[in-house]
């Protein structure tokens, strides 16, 4: 997973038949690095988070909750609280189709949240929700299993069996970007290392 996360989602994007989340889900904390781990699906009802509570307890050190909340603006499932658990869990963050709470908290502790954005509202605990089948975020399916890799700049879905040929493919690319910023460096300009007119 860190060979992935070394890639960053601009490379693996380029590369690989990858399913990209919709851009309107974006990190908490504008200078979030780069993260991989395993998707955990969970589906809550929006404005209970039950199911959460649950899949927390299920998670295994490495997953990254991925939460189908119905794109819901109005209430915050996740907070502060949720977000020491998981950290004390192993999870490797969370990616949600709705909204957080104690934003400033959870940048503090580093947790990796990426989200519609913040409401203070807090939230029902009487739905179990389901954990482990397929969610939707946009128009993107994601499955308990699939690789996860999200950043400042996106977040990336991978069929577990793309993982090899995603990571050779990026390795390549990120080895002929790193000679064009040497060209760059000693001087040339883009159109004589692209050969443009």
């Amino acid at each position: 997973m860190s060979a992935l996360a070394g890639l960053g989602t601009a490379t693996l994007g380029e590369v690989a038949a990858v399913r990209i989340v919709p851009r309107d889900v974006r990190a908490l904390d504008p200078a979030q690095g780069c993260v991989a781990g395993t998707a955990l699906t969970v589906r809550c009802t929006p404005g209970d988070n039950l199911a959460l509570h649950l899949a927390l307890a299920q998670a295994r050190p490495g997953d990254i909750l991925v939460v189908g909340y119905g794109g819901d603006l109005t209430t915050g499932p996740f907070g502060e609280i949720m977000a020491t658990a998981a950290r004390m869990a192993g999870i490797t963050g969370l990616i949600i189709d709705g909204c957080v709470r104690d934003s400033a908290q959870i940048v503090e502790s580093r947790f990796p949240v990426f989200c519609r954005g913040t409401a203070i509202p807090g939230t029902t605990k009487s739905c179990r929700g389901e954990i482990g089948t397929s969610c939707t975020i946009g128009e993107v399916e994601i499955r308990t299993g699939d690789v996860v890799v999200a950043d400042r700049d996106a977040i990336v879905i991978l069929d577990p069996a793309a993982i090899a040929d995603a990571l050779a493919e990026g390795e390549r690319r990120a080895a002929k970007e790193a000679e064009v910023m040497d060209r760059l460096r000693r001087g040339e300009t883009t159109c004589q290392i692209f050969g443009f007119a």
